[in-house]
């Protein structure tokens, strides 16, 4: 897939080989559109010519934030006429466009951390974290009423919802320093679902309050049953949205097994058509490998019905295609870029366009679908990962550089990593640099059983910081 300006017959023959395969993703009825875009509608802006881009590089699909369902009536239209699928994407357990009146009308409705903090007068990471709580027959009635205005609109091909879930727990390892936090386990303010009538629920099931664990984090009944009233959610949700013949999609978190434990969402049993999961590598480990290894989890964890997709950051250069090819050779069936206004350039656009007329070609000739073949599970192993390993000496170069007062740093003489300590998903290795003489702490988080993130510490400067 990366040879995309190969003439068109030997490049789709080179293609078809890449797709063959001895094991392939499940056949579907249904085809949908292939290249995708979420973005947020304004009434000024000129959809017109975002959708005319759109058609342009071959992207046929959008999932579309509108503040109404009166602005779609006046999107769909448009992009129709553009030969591009309309999506309506919409927050479900998180409020957007409706959160002011409903924190002043239904404070009650609002999530609890496991410190009893509600989400109504308290803030987690960012003040639009206003989340509600899955177990409250209000918020469910309240959550179909919605969707139902929003399936009444005449056009609109599907519903696809996004933040269908809890607060995150654990927050990607990327966005740490940005708040200042370390989540190398599960921690109290991070944790919600402690809503009273949560809680009731599952003693009325259980016979016990999970909060009398001595960590309840490790409860693993408790984890489940909060990803379970989610799940019954998003069915309801998909049962309202094929009541009206649409499609249901979901754009959640990477895998399944990430998910559950860093979201309370438990996807593969949601009753999708679609599913976008939202592969954002650089959010990760920042290696194009996450992306492989999600997706390989995705084609065997997925619910059998949904067609897999995959979710990821549009970037406008190389890397672009390399991550589209890490998707599509391990099962995906398409892709969903957040947004198209990260494609700038005129090239990449056009690399674009052919890479996306290549894939639809193979498509074609496979009778509506991508296969792949693929390892049955990702490799948790993060010393097997070439790319994240380069990375992390590529960090330990950076910190002997910035402690010497240099721009630069050389070469590295590692000694073996050595594991120190490992609890829940979280691996801590110590490995010196023995030209620098420099001992650097190294940890790899495994959420989800795939690497999910990495950091690297000079020890010593740490413990001077502390």
């Amino acid at each position: 897939m990366k040879k995309i300006l190969l003439p068109a017959i030997l490049l789709l023959f080179f293609v078809l080989g890449t797709f063959s395969c001895q094991k392939g993703v499940k056949e579907t009825t249904q085809e949908y559109p292939m290249f995708w875009t979420w973005l947020d509608y304004r009434s000024d802006m000129n959809f017109d010519s975002i959708c005319q881009v759109m058609n342009d590089i071959g992207m046929d699909g959008i999932m579309l934030n509108a503040p109404t369902p009166d602005d779609y009536r006046v999107a769909i239209p448009i992009a129709h006429k553009h030969g591009i699928e309309v999506y309506a994407w919409l927050w479900t357990m998180n409020l957007e466009h409706d959160r002011d009146q409903t924190l002043k009308e239904h404070p009650e409705w609002f999530s609890v951390n496991r410190n009893g903090k509600s989400l109504a007068d308290t803030t987690a990471y960012v003040d639009y974290y206003k989340f509600l709580c899955p177990a409250l027959p209000e918020v469910r009635e309240f959550i179909k009423e919605k969707i139902k205005a929003y399936c009444e609109v005449e056009g609109l091909n599907g519903i696809a919802i996004d933040y269908h879930r809890f607060v995150d727990v654990v927050l990607p390892t990327t966005l740490w320093p940005h708040y200042g936090i370390v989540q190398d386990r599960e921690y109290a303010a991070w944790d919600y679902g402690y809503h009273p009538e949560m809680l009731k629920k599952f003693k009325e099931e259980y016979g016990y309050d999970p909060r009398e664990q001595e960590d309840p984090s490790l409860d693993v009944k408790w984890r489940q049953f909060r990803c379970d009233q989610i799940t019954e959610v998003a069915n309801m949700i998909a049962e309202v949205v094929h009541s009206y013949g649409k499609t249901m999609a979901a754009s959640p978190f990477p895998t399944p097994k990430m998910a559950s434990r860093m979201v309370r969402q438990d996807w593969s049993h949601w009753n999708l058509d679609i599913v976008f999961p939202m592969v954002y590598h650089n959010f990760y480990t920042e290696d194009v490998s996450f992306i492989s290894d999600c997706t390989m989890e995705n084609a065997r964890d997925k619910n059998d019905r949904t067609t897999l997709y995959c979710g990821m950051m549009a970037t406008d250069g190389p890397e672009m295609f390399e991550c589209m090819d890490a998707a599509l050779n391990n099962g995906a069936q398409g892709i969903a870029l957040f947004t198209i206004h990260g494609l700038r350039s005129p090239e990449v656009k056009q690399q674009f366009k052919a890479y996306a007329d290549s894939v639809k070609a193979v498509r074609t000739a496979n009778g509506g679908m991508l296969k792949a073949t693929y390892p049955t599970v990702a490799n948790p192993d993060p010393f097997q990962h070439e790319g994240i390993m380069k990375l992390v000496e590529g960090r330990m170069q950076q910190i002997i550089a910035k402690a010497a007062g240099k721009e630069t740093f050389a070469s590295l003489a590692l000694s073996e990593y050595k594991e120190v300590n490992s609890y829940d998903a979280t691996r801590c290795y110590q490995v010196v640099d023995n030209h620098s003489k420099t001992t650097f702490k190294v940890t790899f988080y495994l959420y989800g059983e795939v690497v999910s993130g990495w950091d690297v510490v000079d020890e010593a400067a740490s413990k001077e910081d502390n």
